[in-house]
This record gives C-alpha cells, sequence and structure tokens, in this order.
C-alpha cells in the first residue's frame, strides 16, 4: 500500500482548518486516513504558530516510506523534525499564547465592568424607589 502524507480539509466555508494525515494514496481528500499526524490553521495570525506535529510518527512514516505530498513537504521542512524554523515557531506559539491571555483578561476585566455598572444600576433605582417611598409617607401623613 502506498502511504501518502497530506493534508485533510476540515472546518467550514471561508474558514479552512487541515489535518496533516498519513492516507492511502488512493483515497480521496478527505476520505479516510490512517493516523492524523499534526494540524495546519492557515488562519492564524502568526505564520509560524499555524503547525503543529507530532515529531515522532512524522519521522516513523517518512522511515517507512510514507511519501509528503508538495505543500506537507515545504511544512515539514520548516517544522519537522529538523525544520529551520522550530525557533521562530516557539517563539510565535509563545506570542500567541500571551495574546490569547491578555484577550482573556480584558473579556473578564469587561465583565467585572458590567457586573459593576449593573451593581450600581440596581442600588440607584433602589435609592429611587426609597425616595418614592419616603414622599409617600410625608405626603400621607400631612
Amino acid at each position: 500500500m502506498a502511504v501518502r502524507i497530506r493534508m485533510k480539509r476540515c472546518g467550514r466555508k471561508h474558514r479552512p482548518f487541515f489535518r496533516i494525515c498519513a492516507t492511502d494514496a488512493r483515497a480521496p481528500r478527505d476520505g479516510r486516513v490512517i493516523e492524523v499526524l499534526g494540524t495546519y490553521d492557515p488562519m492564524i495570525p502568526l505564520t509560524d504558530a499555524r503547525v503543529t506535529l507530532n515529531f515522532e510518527r512524522v519521522q516513523y512514516w517518512l522511515s517507512v516510506g510514507a511519501q509528503p505530498s508538495e505543500k506537507v513537504k515545504i511544512l515539514l521542512k520548516k517544522y519537522g523534525p529538523n525544520g529551520t524554523h522550530l525557533e521562530k515557531q516557539r517563539e510565535a506559539v509563545e506570542k500567541l499564547r500571551q495574546m490569547q491571555a491578555a484577550r482573556k483578561a480584558a473579556a473578564e476585566h469587561a465583565l467585572v465592568l458590567a457586573e459593576q455598572k449593573k451593581a450600581a444600576k440596581k442600588a440607584l433605582e433602589e435609592a429611587a424607589r426609597a425616595a418614592e417611598a419616603e414622599a409617600a409617607q410625608e405626603a400621607s401623613a400631612e
């Protein structure tokens, strides 16, 4: 059986996502796979953080004669076990994690501000009701 390492498209319209898979060469592009070896997400803004690979399994499939497709061959050259961009990839992944942490902190801060605003509005409404009730009591006392 001829094995190819190629990309299988997942995701939805206008939001591509690819799995890097070992497949039978005769199988269709999005057909059955033998093993998933990694992912490629072209929508990530940092180019070097787009690829994740299982190095041990990629090395195994290459050692038993699996042939990578043209695009996968380029990705393996850059981000594979002996890749030329591995250090850049580590930096990009760390920067991506920092960006995600900052985005999460900003969302939490916005949530806290919204809760504070809601509590202040509720306190203001309660104060207005208390003032109305007090005015009503004074009016009935007269």
